[in-house]
């Protein structure tokens, strides 16, 4: 079962009621690699199907700065949850043809917090490291140790930011990789959707991009691949939705 363009474009509609909480996702780098169906499938959860573009899979690893983190306005956010560097490593999944979205295997961050609630309370696999992002001119560097649960992994990626890219249009491989307005995962046996809503991505050309990982094989993944494009993105502001069982 494929997705449409139609309920591709669903999830990018800011969803009814208040946000749970805000942030600003900072300077991102996105790298993708071609993965094998028979090899993800086993990684995923089983309520979900595995979206797929062109009848290929991907996993993207997302290297970005955690910024002015705070709960649902007035309360102020928390100095040690508030900014921090973050590493994502994630597939792409859909549930019965509609709610495109993400699937994480590992979200290594910079924020002792941040990774205790989330484990707790949206039961993503969270793991804590030191990540340390750093700018000089147009190049980026992203290094990340992760610290606990001790899964040893280790993490570096580093591009150049080049010129601006045309917005990507539904239906292509731009859009389905970047455009992801949902994640899933797994509480106390039941799956759930969490939405959030920010403007689309303003996506740069990648260059000289160079990554060196342990996250992928740390998930059971393989460390080759046919590669996609790279982008870089200066950021966006995000709402968080709370999560509901699908």
């Amino acid at each position: 079962m494929s997705v449409t363009d139609e309920y591709r474009l669903v999830p990018t509609r800011r969803p009814r009621g208040r946000a749970q909480g805000f942030q600003r996702w900072d300077q991102l780098l996105f790298v993708h690699w071609e993965v094998p169906e028979a090899v993800l499938r086993p990684l995923v959860d089983r309520r979900l199907e595995l979206d797929t573009h062109g009848g290929r899979c991907f996993v993207g690893l997302v290297s970005f700065t955690m910024r002015g983190v705070r709960p649902l306005l007035p309360f102020p956010a928390i100095p040690t949850a508030e900014d921090f560097g973050e590493i994502n490593l994630r597939t792409y999944v859909h549930h019965r043809g509609r709610e495109p979205g993400v699937w994480f295997f590992s979200l290594d961050a910079a924020s002792s917090l941040v990774v205790l609630a989330a484990r707790v309370g949206w039961g993503l696999p969270y793991f804590r490291a030191g990540v340390k992002v750093s700018s000089e001119g147009a190049t980026r560097t992203w290094r990340s140790a992760r610290r606990w649960p001790h899964v040893p992994a280790r993490h570096e990626a580093g591009c150049t930011v080049g010129a601006p890219v045309d917005a990507p249009e539904v239906g292509s491989l731009g859009f389905f990789l970047a455009e992801r307005y949902q994640f899933y995962a797994v509480q106390a046996d039941a799956l759930v959707r969490a939405r959030v809503h920010h403007p689309p991505y303003a996506l740069h050309e990648a260059h000289a991009v160079d990554v060196q990982t342990d996250l992928l094989g740390s998930a059971g993944l393989p460390s080759s691949g046919a590669r996609t494009p790279d982008w870089y993105s200066p950021g966006v502001d995000v709402e968080v939705f709370p999560a509901e069982e699908v």
